[in-house]
């Protein structure tokens, strides 16, 4: 028989949200960045260009944010990456799961300080 898995008390995490335009990751930690639950558009069956659609962020926020509530999740925080469409959805989403309050929202999309060098111009 399995050994069932014991339910973490953490009452605090950050809610990372990455949005491409590919796909929409949803991931719960605690406050020391241990993952306490995830979920993705292409976990829960979303194919193709479905994947990244607003109503699949919404689903995986759904579905992320029921099993971190199985964990104690009570107060979040959000952290937003990425130019994707579901990005804005996927925040609301959160904000309006029942019994979650949201603290802070911060995006953290990274921005090139001019890093790499381009590519050489194209001669046609």
């Amino acid at each position: 028989m399995a050994k069932k898995k014991a339910k973490k008390n953490i009452a605090k995490g950050v809610v990372y949200v990455a949005a491409t335009f590919n796909n929409t990751v949803i991931t719960v930690t605690d406050e020391m960045g241990n993952v306490i639950s995830w979920s993705s558009a292409g976990a829960l069956g979303f194919k193709g260009s479905k994947k990244s659609t607003p109503f699949a962020a919404t689903e995986a926020v759904a579905d992320a944010m029921s099993k971190a509530m199985e964990n104690g999740i009570k107060e979040v925080g959000i952290k937003v990456q990425g130019p994707g469409s579901g990005r804005d959805t996927a925040v609301k989403a959160i904000g309006a799961t029942e019994g979650i309050r949201v603290t802070s929202l911060k995006d953290i999309t990274p921005l090139p300080h001019n890093g790499c060098r381009p590519p050489k111009k194209r001669r046609v």
